[in-house]
């Protein structure tokens, strides 16, 4: 794993990136954001859910001049979806650097998207139909565009947009860098990058199948301002012998681990910034038990080899399905049994499907436990205490005090009061996570028909979201049915 300074990654970029929570790239940004910054044309084959619009959306901002308010970065897109979420994230890494995108789809008033390109925004995202109309009207000029990114290519090529995509890349500058992704690769799109694209450089990236079979997967659907009282009550309800926490940033990794140890829990952090002799002296504190919790990053993770965890918790969901793999591997080690569970915000469900399809695997949803599930859990930690205590049947020299606390005390309250003696104090102190952005992707099963023009007609109603599939038409884009391609467009 590299991390992104390692890249070479810009430093206006490098502080969006940690302010999104990414430390660590994925593998295709490993490998195409070197090429790309050289300058060379790339066709990278990944799936959804692997980082490529980091992948492609850092090289491109790189190479953007701030102040030319002119079109310098066209990505084109599949759907209205994909493209307001690239834009999104193109706008987050962008932030400090004084780039902007714009998003540009169908469905949404013409008018509107024409006072929006006046504005001078730096790079577009658009799906293929509407990016054409605004070509033709000359209210989109791509004579600038240095950078121009087909993303999702195969997607398109099923929606029909192939020969779109032809006329758009003919009417950017020929001296433009491409960059073109698509999960598989038939051959119209090999077609296009023997033809439109100058010597790519070629990354295949296949994300890891899940490894490990013992490990019990969960999700919890969770607003981030809850995510740590939730965390709290898990950790009270299960008493892990030995967890590990993961979070995406070294701030929060810090926030809670302070968290914890003010709540009562046995807890340290390690990430990057800490001296290899204090990383050395928190790991040798958890191996050896002196610690429960280990608050970690994904960098000072890695190569963590350490039996007896029994519980994984991802405070922040990963940013690619890799390294998924790779934190939860961490529990369920030499036979034994682990249990995962992933905290997702509701604009993260999308990735968690994503995440799913390409390892193979399936969480189960678990309800965020309340703060009475957790008191019910600390005081069966007791019991459990207590009946092994039991068992041991080491307890002759405490039968003369306990017989005379009976002639005083019923049973049951004698009980219930060791029981609240021996149980550990829950601690309310407010604690204060900073918060990272969501890592948002569209969810598999979307639907790839609401932003249509029914019949290949001009179809502008004046109205936000017209324009979809014609019920009652038979050729609706797509294959027909002697396999040709009609073309389907984003108007």
């Amino acid at each position: 794993m590299t991390t992104f300074k390692e890249l070479g990654v810009s430093t206006p970029i490098m502080k969006a990136l940690e302010k999104m929570g990414f430390e660590e790239s994925t593998p295709i940004q490993a490998e195409t954001i070197p090429l790309a910054m050289q300058g060379n044309d790339v066709i990278g084959q990944a799936q959804t859910g692997t980082g490529k619009t980091a992948a492609f959306g850092i090289p491109m901002i790189e190479k953007i001049d701030p102040k030319e308010r002119k079109i310098q970065g066209l990505i084109v897109a599949p759907t209205r979806e994909l493209a307001v979420q690239v834009a999104e994230e193109i706008n987050r890494l962008a932030k400090f650097k004084g780039v902007r995108a714009l998003s540009i789809y169908g469905g949404q008033h013409m008018e509107r998207q024409i006072r929006a390109l006046k504005d001078g925004p730096h790079i577009v995202v658009a799906t293929p139909g509407r990016l054409l109309d605004h070509m033709r009207r000359k209210t989109i000029r791509i004579n600038m565009v240095q950078t121009a990114v087909l993303d999702e290519a195969d997607e398109m090529l099923n929606m029909g947009f192939i020969d779109d995509i032809r006329d758009i890349l003919k009417g950017i500058p020929e001296e433009r860098q491409t960059l073109l992704f698509s999960a598989t690769m038939p051959k119209e799109i090999r077609d296009i990058a023997t033809n439109l694209m100058k010597s790519p450089k070629e990354i295949k990236v296949k994300a890891k199948e899940m490894t490990v079979e013992n490990i019990d997967q969960y999700f919890i659907e969770i607003p981030e301002k809850f995510k740590f009282d939730t965390l709290n009550n898990h950790l009270d309800i299960n008493a892990p012998e030995l967890a590990i926490i993961f979070s995406r940033t070294k701030k929060r990794v810090d926030e809670i681990t302070e968290g914890l140890q003010a709540r009562g829990f046995r807890a340290e952090g390690t990430h990057g910034d800490l001296t290899q002799g204090k990383r050395t002296s928190v790991l040798s504190k958890f191996k050896s038990g002196r610690i429960d919790v280990l608050v970690a990053t994904d960098v000072a993770a890695r190569g963590l080899d350490i039996s007896g965890v029994t519980h994984v918790y991802n405070f922040d969901i990963p940013q690619d399905p890799e390294s998924y793999v790779h934190r939860i591997g961490r529990t369920g080690r030499a036979g034994k049994t682990g249990e995962a569970i992933s905290f997702i915000t509701p604009r993260e469900i999308g990735h968690l499907k994503s995440i799913e399809k390409v390892t193979k695997s399936k969480m189960k949803r678990l309800m965020p436990p309340t703060n009475q599930d957790a008191q019910r859990g600390q005081q069966q930690v007791t019991v459990d205490k207590l009946t092994k205590t039991i068992e041991q049947k080491d307890l002759q020299a405490y039968h003369e005090t306990a017989n005379g606390l009976l002639q005083e005390n019923d049973s049951i309250t004698v009980i219930a009061a060791a029981l609240k003696l021996l149980t550990k104090e829950r601690r309310d102190t407010p604690v204060r996570i900073s918060s990272v952005a969501p890592i948002s992707v569209k969810g598999p099963n979307r639907s790839k028909d609401n932003n249509r023009r029914p019949n290949n007609k001009r179809h502008y109603s004046g109205q936000r979201g017209q324009g979809g599939r014609n019920q009652g038409g038979r050729n609706q884009g797509g294959r027909n049915r002697k396999g040709n391609y009609q073309k389907r467009r984003n108007d």
